[in-house]
């Protein structure tokens, strides 16, 4: 039986030998092909026109609704008021509350969360399948894991602008450009997360958008961060009330009409009355003074030619001449001095 089996198998190659010899080789030329159309099909270049479509373009845009693997749209707009509204309206998935409720709920991450990936990151589901974990070691775990991602990023992208601690004094404004408003202060402690995450998402002010360098899940792990930081931030200082003196008077609860009445029957000072003008004595200096001026004024009339001392005796003569206003005389009135 297996000499004949032998025998078939030889023939067989035999004959398989003698027709391969017999096909010719032309390398110049393909071999025979079924169908040729499955292998070269046509090739259209990104920006070459293309008659398959009504527009006659190769490159298409997306079917309106198209929605990019693991994300969901966001409906907003890049103004305060659509920043309010995320604020009010978007939950951080990431924040130490959404991890005790889906702990609670038996669930590794809120996937299904309008604002988060739709991918399960493998700690969380490492973490959820762990037994015997209690619920403080998983919640813990994963806001340090959290943490962690947003101190990356914020050194990464923040750091330069806002500063180690987030009071706004990085090394930009450092070398003279406006620096950004502290976070541990104003409104930034009032902010939601929400609104801090549409301030990442579309930008604000000089901050620019990086919604195309972080994902979803690493914003919302930048805004852990940034809350442990204002956390551990300390307090404002209160202004210190500014101190005066004491009433000379104490405060009473009396009436304002008997106060009144107090006061103006308090008696006056008598205020002593001026004394009337009285010829004042010269002095000494006042001698002296009057000495040099007319000494000065003999010694200018002895160089002033003849002839400008006509003229100048003229002028007096004219000013004598001219008629002077009279003056009321004052009469100082008698002081009378009473009797003690």
């Amino acid at each position: 039986m297996m000499n004949r089996t032998n025998t078939v198998l030889a023939v067989l190659l035999v004959v398989v030998v003698v027709m391969t010899a017999g096909v010719g080789v032309d390398y110049s030329k393909p071999n025979i092909e079924i169908l040729p159309d499955m292998k070269y099909t046509p090739a259209w270049e990104a920006f070459a026109a293309n008659p398959n479509f009504a527009d006659g373009r190769t490159m298409q845009p997306p079917v309106p609704g198209t929605i990019a693997r693991g994300q969901l749209p966001l409906y907003y707009t890049a103004t305060k008021e659509d920043a309010v509204r995320a604020g009010e309206e978007l939950v951080n998935p990431v924040s130490r509350s959404a991890i005790e409720a889906a702990v609670d709920a038996d669930v590794a991450e809120p996937a299904a969360s309008a604002v988060g990936s739709l991918d399960m990151k493998p700690e969380a589901s490492e973490l959820s399948a762990s037994p015997g974990t209690s619920k403080e070691t998983i919640v813990s775990e994963r806001f340090a894991a959290s943490l962690e991602r947003g101190s990356k990023v914020y050194v990464t992208y923040c750091i330069s602008c806002h500063g180690p601690k987030g009071a706004g004094d990085g090394l930009v404004p450092q070398r003279g450009f406006p620096p950004p408003p502290s976070m541990l202060t104003g409104k930034s402690l009032q902010m939601k997360d929400g609104q801090l995450f549409h301030i990442l998402t579309y930008g604000q002010g000089s901050m620019a958008p990086f919604a195309s360098q972080l994902s979803r899940d690493l914003r919302w792990d930048v805004i852990n961060y940034v809350r442990d930081l204002q956390s551990k931030a300390p307090p404002v200082p209160e202004t210190a009330p500014v101190e005066t003196e004491a009433p000379s008077t104490p405060l009473t609860d009396e009436p304002a009409s008997q106060v009144k009445a107090e006061v103006t029957a308090t008696p006056k000072m008598p205020v002593p009355e001026p004394e009337p003008n009285a010829p004042s004595q010269p002095t000494e200096e006042t001698k002296a003074t009057d000495d040099k001026a007319t000494a000065t004024t003999e010694t200018e009339e002895s160089k002033t030619p003849p002839n400008e001392l006509r003229d100048a005796s003229a002028d007096d003569a004219a000013k004598t001449e001219a008629p002077q206003p009279e003056v009321p005389a004052v009469t100082p009135e008698p002081t009378t001095e009473s009797e003690g």
